[in-house]
């Protein structure tokens, strides 16, 4: 980042380019997609995990090591299913991991799998949920009709519509053609949700034109984010207005992921700003977390906030009319210029922000893309501690 300090770096290089030579971190391998061995807990992740999601530091150690069995778990669940696999979700009560199978032949396989799993029977396969939704992604959706997404717990694909507008005529329309194709839910929410660029202001963003957002991970030669905030070709300036690289790779709407090339002077490292809330988190890896499982996010706007992964493979509808397949729910809150922040779970890259409804005053639920499909896409390696 041309010659600016380890200290000023930390504070004000958004999210992963974050870090400079006074850290003493040394550059990482590729990225390994197993949890990994050692704790992830930090005393400021535990602080943020007790105000976020009102745990004691001995509650969030024992979240997070039942979440890290529960990835595991879930792996070798889904195998011993095969077929019947149903999907699997995370009772963060109970700290337990739950199956679905539509087969009860494939219960014993599936309690013998390890992890200590609960195993409950249902109607409908994950895969053929899964094929439901997508025939129900091909559908214009009004924009009172929020998002649609596979809920393994209810067994259904469940779809969000904006309160108070249910009885619409493009709504019903459209609820009756999912109806048709799909075992599904109505469910409503708030507000329709909408992304998270914001227009240039001061702070610690990274700029492309008069858009603001958030570095998500850094990736060997760059770093990934939000595909809405910037065009193949297009410029990165950083904090300081100085050029960082280019948008070499971007896809929105459909999906919402890029990844930016780093140059002039800047550098990358494994390393997620925690804002003054948390020290800054170290990455060690991209372990898809279940559904359930606690999650943090880290952005330029509202820096450093935690809640619960509550969905994934979610089609969303933003209020502009954009529609964003293969999205993860969380309860976690965000706001304008956080768009491409960074999803960890423990010190696990998840997602880069997408966008969401509400704001951190109030509350709300955000939207990542996750991380693996973006390194998959892109033929990236996620730089790890």
């Amino acid at each position: 980042m041309r010659r600016v300090t380890g200290a000023r770096l930390a504070l004000s290089a958004l999210l992963v380019t974050a870090t400079c030579a006074a850290t003493g971190l040394a550059p990482a391998t590729a990225a390994d997609s197993r949890p990994a061995d050692r704790p992830p807990a930090s005393a400021a992740l535990l602080d943020a995990m007790r105000r976020d999601l009102g745990l004691t530091p001995a509650a969030a150690r024992e979240r997070l090591a039942d979440e890290r069995r529960a990835v595991t778990a879930e792996r070798a669940a889904r195998k011993a299913a095969g077929a019947a696999f149903g999907g699997a979700w995370f009772d963060a009560g109970r700290g337990r991991l739950t199956v679905a199978v539509t087969e009860r032949r494939a219960v014993p396989d599936v309690r013998d799998s390890g992890g200590g799993v609960d195993v409950r029977l249902v109607k409908h396969s994950a895969a053929a949920l899964d094929a439901a939704k997508n025939r129900i992604d091909k559908f214009k959706a009004p924009k009172s009709v929020a998002s649609w997404r596979v809920d393994p717990r209810a067994n259904r694909v469940v779809v969000d519509v904006v309160a108070g507008h249910r009885g619409d005529n493009d709504v019903s329309a459209f609820l009756r053609r999912a109806h048709a194709t799909a075992p599904v839910r109505v469910d409503t929410v708030p507000e329709a949700p909408s992304t998270y660029a914001a227009g240039t202001v001061g702070g610690d963003p990274y700029y492309t034109g008069n858009v603001r957002c958030s570095i998500g991970f850094s990736v060997h030669g760059g770093f990934v984010t939000a595909g809405h905030c910037g065009r193949a070709g297009a410029a990165v300036r950083g904090w300081d207005g100085s050029a960082i690289g280019t948008f070499q790779g971007s896809s929105f709407p459909d999906n919402d992921y890029a990844w930016v090339s780093v140059g002039n002077g800047w550098w990358t490292v494994p390393v997620v700003l925690g804002w003054g809330t948390v020290p800054d988190q170290l990455v060690r890896g991209s372990a898809e977390a279940p559904v359930g499982a606690s999650i943090c996010r880290s952005g330029s706007t509202t820096k450093w906030h935690c809640g619960r992964l509550l969905a994934k493979n979610e089609t969303v509808n933003y209020s502009d009319g954009t529609v964003v397949h293969q999205l993860t729910k969380t309860s976690v809150c965000a706001e304008g210029g956080d768009s491409g922040g960074s999803f960890l779970s423990g010190d696990q890259a998840q997602g880069v922000t997408s966008g969401g409804w509400g704001n951190c005053g109030s509350g709300g639920e955000t939207w990542y893309q996750p991380v693996n499909e973006i390194l998959q896409r892109y033929g990236l390696r996620l730089h790890t501690a």
